[in-house]
């Protein structure tokens, strides 16, 4: 059987500070204007740093087939799908796709912001191929998915993120399209309305067609997914059954991913605290990849070059819907010692207990900052982890509640009456 989904030797560069190859008249008379007047200015062209998002990636995806793609922020997952889907040119190699193809990658691929839901609709099916007779037998079934009925006639510009989503996935997925795209865009939605989509996507998959699909919520990508390929730094580390590649990938974070550190930021090695590194650790390892049921530590290293008096640390965690999950910082307990730290090199640890958290991907944002008088310094998703679930987790429906967190709480329940003094008050 001929593959739906061919990839040999792909690789993509992307030039840091430079603009994409371009692709309009528009782009190119602003370029023949813009070189003369930059060799002007700096009379030559600064040396530009190369960075390559995707290296030599080849893989088939075999028509029916629902692969998996995950790893690390950077690994070139997005990167690979924007190619797949046409919206990026590779740099060298080659796709072929023998079929028609749904992508979601952003909130509002492939919307007209102008135009209504409606209208929206139409154009995306003209777009894939289909005729209006077509889009109108399927336009029913996406309206009552994306439960946007009373929106439908107003413009998409007006529509919150959540809405845009909804809609624009209804579409992919009802437009059969021969191959589906779906990137971790889903995250924007509800818990509800994602285990919506990844109950269309398994649709999807049973009635034949291909799905490709990127998550950083394991659990889903092995619930859903007969193959998953692991990207490390812009290669293909593993591919396989979904399972071995999940459990490979999380019993090796702690070896892929070298510890965070932090970069300087122009200016702030002249500020009052200097941040070395941040780190995230678990069973005394260093990780991005962490058991919800285990609790784990966020360390920074720093330095204080200017004695702050009244300084405060304090952690913003998001989840990737970009919902504020819990702050905290090292006032949660009166700590007076911390408030006015003496110059010198410090370590500070802030443990989040085992749980709480469900699974998905997190955003620490940390802060420093004197309370009620001014920002020291923050520093915006400064770290990113994964939060899995163990495969034997017998609390497993847990994750599926509606709610940001999932913690199992103690409850106790006592017997007031007996079932026969019950039943006599019954009578």
């Amino acid at each position: 059987m001929n593959p739906i989904v061919l990839v040999e030797q792909l690789s993509k560069r992307y030039r840091i500070g430079a603009r994409e190859t371009n692709t309009t008249l528009r782009d190119a008379v602003a370029a023949a204007v813009r070189a003369p007047l930059h060799r002007l200015l700096n009379g030559k062209r600064s040396r530009e740093e190369t960075i390559w998002a995707l290296k030599d990636v080849s893989f088939e995806v075999a028509p029916g087939e629902v692969v998996g793609i995950i790893g690390r922020n950077g690994a070139g997952k997005s990167t690979l799908l924007k190619i797949l889907s046409r919206i990026t040119k590779p740099t060298k190699g080659r796709v072929a796709l023998n079929g028609r193809v749904g992508s979601l990658l952003e909130v509002g691929t492939g919307f007209h912001s102008e135009l209504t839901g409606r209208e929206n609709i139409f154009l995306n099916g003209a777009i894939l191929g289909m005729s209006r007779r077509e889009i109108e037998r399927k336009f029913d079934e996406i309206v009552a998915f994306a439960e946007t009925e009373e929106f439908l006639d107003t413009p998409v510009k007006h529509y919150s993120s959540g809405m845009t989503v909804r809609l624009a996935f209804a579409v992919a997925a009802h437009l059969e399209p021969e191959i589906l795209i779906v990137d971790e865009v889903l995250a924007v939605g509800d818990a509800v309305f994602q285990k919506k989509c990844l109950g269309k996507m398994n649709e999807v998959a049973k009635a034949g067609r291909t799905v490709l699909f990127v998550s950083h919520d394991l659990n889903a990508i092995n619930a859903l997914c007969d193959r998953t390929l692991l990207l490390h730094k812009g290669s293909i580390l593993m591919t396989g059954p979904t399972h071995d590649v999940t459990k490979h990938y999380l019993d090796r974070a702690n070896k892929l991913y070298s510890p965070i550190t932090w970069s300087p930021v122009t200016g702030l090695d002249d500020s009052e605290i200097h941040l070395n590194k941040v780190t995230v650790e678990q069973a005394g390892n260093v990780t991005a990849v962490v058991s919800c049921r285990e609790p784990f530590t966020t360390v920074i290293d720093y330095e204080i070059r200017r004695v702050v008096r009244g300084s405060r640390f304090f952690f913003i965690l998001r989840n990737s819907k970009g919902e504020l999950i819990l702050t905290t910082s090292d006032y949660d307990l009166i700590m007076p010692e911390a408030a006015n730290r003496e110059l010198g090199r410090y370590i500070s640890r802030v443990t989040v207990p085992g749980g709480l958290l469900k699974t998905g991907a997190y955003y620490w944002t940390l802060g420093v900052d004197v309370a009620y008088v001014r920002i020291v310094f923050a520093a915006d998703d400064v770290i990113h982890f994964d939060v899995y679930e163990p495969e034997d987790d017998t609390q497993a429906t847990r994750h599926e509640r509606v709610g940001a967190i999932a913690p199992l709480l103690q409850w106790e329940t006592t017997r007031l009456t007996n079932g026969e003094a019950t039943n006599e008050a019954g009578d």
